[in-house]
């Protein structure tokens, strides 16, 4: 255990009174499961959550003082600029913290797991460091006596297993959805986006049944009342998980680990996630050409894939030219690096930590190079960095595979100088 967590964690910790805490000492404790607490001081939603993590976590250790051993640990990794705030939050918090100085190390956690908001609970494995469930901040809610530990993950038929609805009325058995591909929506009709994006998907639904596709969505509400989820449901010729079925909406959302809406999962008709990002894929093909949309290595930077540089460190390529073929050929140079990355993290049941694009030239490509300060030379080899407002810059006449694959492991084994953004 302690070689995984120590890869993750570091050498040590620092609990609430000042003292170092080594990781390799957990195991000693007992501990299967460590919950990475990404947070920080200040007032609303870290607030709410900290009183009722403090309820949750004590319930573990009472346990533990019992039992003689500990299942469950938790890390905080703040988001606190200032070291006194941070002292003062981690006075106050009963768990372990990541020191205040191992901001390095911040930034990687907070790019390995794609946390894009606070507060946000992760549940890893402690003897591999694998996550377990990317959505704790429902365990508590929904299991708060923890009688559901470890929250791992469960196959998609067990956890939606039940009645399924049409906006008829009529009501059908989740057992339906076998053997389909199958969109799990997560929407509301009070976020604009999601409307929005229902308006397409609507087409694009009867589009791929039309071409004999079999495929399903179900939409898993997140309205703030029965009337709103009727209202919106009206507009839908798919399934939904009733609304009144909370328990299942909460399930489906932590087997996900849902952070925002909207979200659409594409799972193939075994029940494996295809896509996370079906959102941006049903933006992008309007004409469902391409369903059901398998994960590209490199993706062309377009105005509705761009909101995927916020979830991690993101390869851009810059290319001077308007010409698809150019822009292919920038692909194409770069596509092989990016499937050997994605290959060895999938082997290890990982995300790849990079996400690969090449870009044009269009207004969008104009602001991100404005935005960021970056110079106006094509071809411009980029890893951009958004969450830690940090970029990489690879300024040369040539772009080669060998400049490339050097340029990427160089990040990858943190070598590289970041200059801010």
């Amino acid at each position: 255990m302690a070689g995984a967590l120590t890869d993750l964690l570091g050498e040590v910790l620092v609990a609430a009174d000042g003292e170092e805490v080594a990781v390799s000492a957990l195991a000693a404790r007992g501990v299967s499961l460590v919950g990475l607490y990404f947070g920080c001081s200040l007032g609303g939603p870290c607030a709410q959550l900290g009183a009722s993590l403090a309820a949750f976590y004590g319930r573990f250790r009472g346990e533990a003082a019992a039992a003689g051993g500990q299942r469950l640990e938790i890390v905080f990794v703040s988001a606190e600029q200032e070291q006194q705030q941070w002292q003062e939050a981690v006075r106050a918090m009963p768990w372990l913290a990541l020191p205040f100085a191992d901001k390095h190390r911040k930034l990687r956690l907070w790019n390995k797991y794609r946390v894009s908001n606070i507060p946000s609970l992760i549940f890893i494995d402690a003897s591999s460091g694998k996550v377990v469930c990317r959505n704790g901040l429902l365990v508590i809610r929904d299991d708060p006596e923890g009688l559901e530990f470890p929250w791992g993950p469960k196959p998609f038929s067990e956890v939606v297993a039940g009645p399924l609805l049409r906006n008829n009325g009529q009501t059908l058995d989740s057992s339906a959805l076998e053997g389909s591909h199958v969109g799990v929506y997560f929407s509301a009709h009070w976020c604009p986006p999601c409307r929005s994006l229902t308006r397409v998907l609507v087409e694009s639904y009867r589009k791929i049944k039309e071409a004999g596709q079999k495929f399903e969505i179900l939409f898993v509400s997140a309205d703030r009342s029965e009337d709103s989820f009727k209202q919106y449901f009206s507009e839908m010729p798919w399934v939904a998980v009733p609304y009144a079925d909370e328990a299942r909406r909460s399930r489906l959302n932590r087997l996900y680990g849902i952070q925002g809406i909207p979200t659409l999962i594409v799972l193939d008709a075994k029940g494996e996630v295809i896509t996370r990002q079906g959102r941006v894929e049903v933006l992008n093909d309007v004409e469902c050409r391409e369903f059901p949309w398998h994960p590209k290595p490199v993706l062309e930077l377009t105005d509705s894939n761009a909101v995927q540089l916020n979830e991690g460190p993101c390869l851009v390529l810059f290319v001077d030219s308007e010409d698809d073929g150019e822009s292919e050929a920038a692909k194409q140079l770069i596509q092989p690096i990016a499937e050997k990355i994605i290959a060895k993290y999938k082997a290890k049941e990982e995300e790849a930590p990079l996400l690969f694009f090449v870009a044009g030239e269009d207004d969008m490509t104009d602001s991100l190079r404005d935005y960021t300060n970056l110079p106006e030379a094509a071809p411009l080899l980029t890893i951009l960095d958004m969450s830690a407002r940090a970029k990489y810059v690879m300024d040369v006449e040539e772009i080669t595979p060998e400049i490339v694959e050097a340029f990427v492991s160089d990040f990858l084994a943190d070598k590289l100088k970041p200059e801010p953004i």
